[in-house]
C-alpha cells in the first residue's frame, strides 16, 4: 500500500472528500518553493502535486507555464526536484507526494535510474501527461512494479469505448480533468463533471479527483460534493506569481481546503 492509497483509505474512514494541491517545484525559487510546499499538509492538503519543471509543458495554460520558466532559470532540474522532495521527507513521512510532469527528462534520465531515484526521494505516484495507455511498457507498468502508482488523466473527450483503456493499468487514483482544454482556461461546471464522475466510478473502484478550472472555496465544495475530491493548481500557482506572502498563500490553501472538506 503507497502512501496514496493509506491517504484513501484513512479519508473514506473519516468519511471526508480529499484536497489535492499543485504547486511547480522550484517556483520562484528552491527555498521558497520548499517553504511553500512545508507548509500545505498544515494547511490542510491531503495529497501534494509537485510540477517538474519542463521547457514544452502541452498540457498547462499560461500561469504554469510561466511558472515553469520562473524554475527554471531559478536553477531547478530533475535533481534539484528530487532534492525537494527529500527535504520534505525530513519532516513529514506520510503526506502522499505525486510528481506531475512530462516524460522527455525522465526519458533523458533513463526509467530505470528515474524510478530508483523518485522512489529513494519519497515520491508516491507520478503523472506524466503525454504517456497515453498504449506506451504503458514505457513507464506505467515499470513504476508500479517499483511501488509507484500511475495516475492517469480521463477528460471530457474520454467516451465509453476509450475508458477501458484509460483504466486499464491506473493505480492510486484517477484524475478527471474538468474542462476541454488547457490548465487555468475556464472554470469547471458541478453540472457537467458530476454525471461524467458518475460514468468512470461506475467502472473502477479508485477515487476520482477532479481538477481544472477551481478556483474558489465553494468551487472546491461544489467539486468535490460530486467526486473524491479536487486538485487546485492554477490559482495557488498565481498567489505564488503575484508574490504574496508564504502565509498568505497557505491561508488561501487553507481556504480551499476547508470547501473540499466541507464537501
Amino acid at each position: 500500500m503507497t502512501r496514496i492509497d493509506a491517504k484513501f483509505a484513512e479519508l473514506r474512514a473519516a468519511g471526508k472528500k480529499a484536497f489535492v494541491s499543485y504547486v511547480m517545484a522550484g517556483d520562484p525559487d528552491f527555498d521558497r518553493s520548499l517553504e511553500v510546499i512545508k507548509g500545505l499538509p498544515e494547511a490542510g492538503v491531503d495529497i501534494i502535486e509537485m510540477g517538474l519543471p519542463f521547457t514544452d509543458p502541452m498540457a498547462d495554460g499560461s500561469t504554469i507555464q510561466l511558472a515553469g520558466q520562473r524554475a527554471l532559470e531559478a536553477g531547478m532540474t530533475l535533481d534539484r526536484t528530487l532534492d525537494m522532495a527529500r527535504a520534505f521527507r525530513k519532516d513529514d513521512d506520510t503526506t502522499p507526494i505525486v510528481l506531475m510532469g512530462y516524460y522527455n527528462p525522465i526519458y533523458s534520465r533513463g526509467v530505470e535510474t528515474f524510478l530508483a531515484q523518485a522512489k529513494d526521494a519519497g515520491i508516491d505516484g507520478l503523472i506524466v501527461v503525454d504517456l497515453p495507455p498504449e506506451e504503458d511498457d514505457e513507464l506505467c507498468i515499470p513504476a508500479q512494479a517499483a511501488g509507484l502508482n500511475f495516475i492517469r488523466l480521463a477528460t471530457p473527450t474520454t467516451d465509453d469505448k476509450r475508458l477501458p483503456k484509460v483504466l486499464q493499468n491506473t493505480s492510486g487514483f484517477v484524475y478527471y480533468v474538468s474542462i476541454t482544454g488547457i490548465t487555468g482556461a475556464a472554470a469547471a461546471q458541478t453540472t457537467e463533471v458530476a454525471p461524467e464522475v458518475a460514468r468512470i466510478k461506475a467502472k473502477t473502484d479508485l477515487p476520482v479527483i477532479v481538477g481544472f478550472g477551481i478556483r474558489t472555496p465553494e468551487n472546491a465544495e461544489a467539486i468535490a460534493s460530486v467526486a473524491d475530491g479536487c486538485v487546485v493548481g492554477s490559482a495557488i500557482v498565481s498567489e505564488l506569481a503575484a508574490g504574496k506572502s508564504k502565509d498568505d498563500i497557505l491561508s488561501f490553501v487553507k481556504g480551499l481546503a476547508e470547501g473540499a472538506h466541507r464537501a
